[in-house]
């Protein structure tokens, strides 16, 4: 890629990933629910989900399943349902009033459940392949290797902004652990909303393909 083409996708990719989306909603949620090394290892988790869809975007896998209504639904479906069991979960163990501790057994199956619903979610995919094929360049040659290239520097400032997000819901979370009724309210709060996202996944349509 040209120097200025460069330099335009990462000012494209760093607006985009800045921009409020259900990404950010998901792991300011959990961190909300579950406290920053949830939120971390939640990050994470759905960082190595999007490097999923990258690595099957450039290979071809990601246009065949968007190509697809009933793969596309599949797909979504699972991502939906897995969501708003994630997000009725957490509604559930809102129930204590104070959370327990986190330990690394915990943050490990917040970085599994991430990976999980960043990769069962069909939009991701459609995302990549609607935006990265706007910077190849075709004269460079390897188009699918350019795609990977550019779809992690994406995936990695998304990770920086979600990282950013995630401390600042840690530093919310801690003044409001202070008032155990609200903070309760907040996490049964977080589980709906995680819920919610399931749903709003479940009815997102597949884009159209030519």
């Amino acid at each position: 890629m040209g120097g200025a083409n460069l330099w335009l996708f990462l000012l494209a990719a760093l607006v985009i990933a800045a921009i409020p989306g259900p990404g950010i909603f998901y792991v300011a949620a959990r961190t909300l629910s579950g406290g920053r090394q949830v939120g971390i290892a939640s990050t994470f988790g759905t960082a190595a989900g999007g490097l999923v869809h990258v690595v099957a975007g450039g290979l071809g896998v990601s246009a065949i399943i968007l190509a697809s209504a009933q793969l596309f639904t599949v797909l979504k479906l699972l991502g939906a349902l897995y969501l708003v069991w994630l997000g009725i979960r957490t509604f559930r163990e809102a129930g204590n009033r104070l959370p327990e501790p986190i330990g690394s057994a915990g943050a490990a199956q917040a970085f599994r459940e991430g990976v999980v619903v960043e990769a069962l979610n069909p939009k991701t995919a459609a995302f990549f392949l609607a935006f990265i094929p706007q910077f190849l360049d075709p004269a460079a040659g390897y188009p699918a290797f350019q795609f990977i290239a550019l779809g992690l520097i994406s995936v990695a400032l998304n990770t920086f902004v979600d990282v950013v997000v995630v401390a600042t819901a840690s530093a919310a979370r801690a003044n409001l652990v202070r008032r155990p009724i609200f903070f309760q309210r907040l996490r049964q709060g977080s589980g709906l909303f995680i819920a919610g996202l399931g749903v709003s996944l479940a009815l997102a349509r597949r884009p159209a393909t030519s």
